[in-house]
């Protein structure tokens, strides 16, 4: 497939010289906003995301690799280090999240790359950054994670401490340096020149943790896991219905009411254990039965017309068949359909966030073979057929 680039960052080059999820997240944010991205592979394998995923169909790499083209390059031999030499020349922005120092090893550290072309913006992802006693660490998403406060916080006080899900520790650290990568593209319409964003995946993480530092600095709080509720927040939880569960938050004063009204006990409203955000936190526990008392008196449909009814923040909890069959999802094209050689049909998140007048897109989906577009994108820096073949002898592609 092939749609029109109308994204805001079209006519951006990238080179995307990561793997797995930090570095290639990154470049998958700036390829849906319209950025040209080429993508450089390991000749043969490739990117190991090629075969990450779950169930029998593994279709992970068809999301953080779509609107990339694929180049093969051997990083660790001059002829293969020479070919991104020539790709940078011609480029805004280059991203890795290698070990740090690993670049400078293949003799494509920023004093090179910015010596070529000192308009470069130069993204390194890494667990710890590229300075300070531990940069030279390795470190995936899960440690940055723990090291960045938010591992402790995540699960039930009387268990070990759980992780999300998801990657949340690499997507974090991706997203701030494609962040990092649009100030500096501002930034180099008044300087003229590139600059390195360096993003740590436990900085990334420690600056979500709202005020979990200065909490503890003031008073001694050290914030606890606590489960599905949120300490001093209520009434805001997961509740029990007759049918399955359901998640209301209406733990601010005037929503509050409105969920007392709803439950057909407005009085609680003005109960002193309850008037106000400090007393419904103080007395959060009983307040959660309270409410959950009710709510399970119903089924889960009938919560939430009368959340909707009554104007009170709430939602089911879904999953992937909910999210496809939602109204709301399709009026706002949140899942889009791709049409695929391998897989008929793929379906995923689209491109956001929505823009009035340069949105983001899926024009083209991932490439299917290591080095697909060797042809096209090396054929454009002047390298013939004979060229690329013997590169290919030589194993640099």
């Amino acid at each position: 497939m092939m749609t029109e680039n109308t994204g805001a960052l079209q006519g951006i080059r990238v080179i995307e010289l990561g793997q797995l999820i930090a570095g290639p997240f990154c470049g998958q944010l700036l390829g849906d906003m319209g950025a040209d991205v080429i993508k450089v592979e390991a000749p043969g394998a490739g990117d190991p995301m090629r075969a990450w995923g779950r169930g029998e169909h593994k279709l992970w790499w068809e999301v953080v690799a779509r609107n990339k083209r694929s180049v093969s390059a051997n990083l660790r031999i001059p002829a293969g280090q020479a070919l991104v030499r020539k790709l940078v020349a011609e480029a805004d922005i280059l991203i890795e999240n290698f070990k740090p120092g690993t670049l400078e090893k293949w003799n494509l550290g920023p004093d090179v790359l910015h010596e070529i072309n000192p308009r470069l913006i130069i993204v390194r992802v890494s667990g710890y950054g590229q300075t300070g006693p531990y940069a030279s660490r390795a470190g995936f998403g899960g440690i940055g994670e723990a090291m960045g406060g938010w591992r402790y916080i995540v699960g039930d006080a009387d268990r070990a401490p759980s992780r999300m899900g998801l990657s949340i520790g690499d997507t974090l650290a991706a997203t701030y340096g494609c962040m990092g990568a649009l100030a500096a593209l501002h930034a180099r319409e008044r300087t003229g020149k590139g600059q390195i964003v360096d993003s740590a995946l436990y900085e990334a993480v420690l600056q979500v943790t709202e005020s979990l530092i200065p909490e503890y600095v003031a008073s001694g709080y050290i914030r606890e896991r606590s489960g599905s509720a949120l300490p001093g927040i209520a009434p805001s939880n997961v509740y029990k219905t007759a049918d399955g569960e359901f998640l209301i938050g209406a733990n601010q004063d005037a929503v509050f009411a409105r969920l007392c009204a709803a439950m057909g006990h407005p009085e609680l409203a003005t109960n002193p254990r309850y008037v106000d955000h400090v007393a419904r936190g103080r007395n959060q526990v009983e307040l959660d039965a309270i409410v959950e008392a009710w709510t399970k008196t119903m089924t889960t449909a009938e919560v939430e017309r009368l959340m909707i009814e009554h104007s009170v923040p709430s939602g089911t909890i879904y999953r992937a068949p909910e999210m496809l069959e939602d109204p709301h999802f399709a009026a706002r094209d949140a899942i889009v359909t791709l049409d695929h050689p391998r897989w008929g049909e793929v379906k995923m998140q689209n491109s956001f966030p929505k823009m009035s007048d340069t949105p983001g897109s899926i024009r083209s989906i991932a490439p299917q073979s290591v080095g697909e577009h060797n042809a096209e994108v090396y054929g454009a820096l002047g390298l013939s057929a004979e060229d690329l073949a013997g590169l290919k002898a030589e194993g640099a592609i």
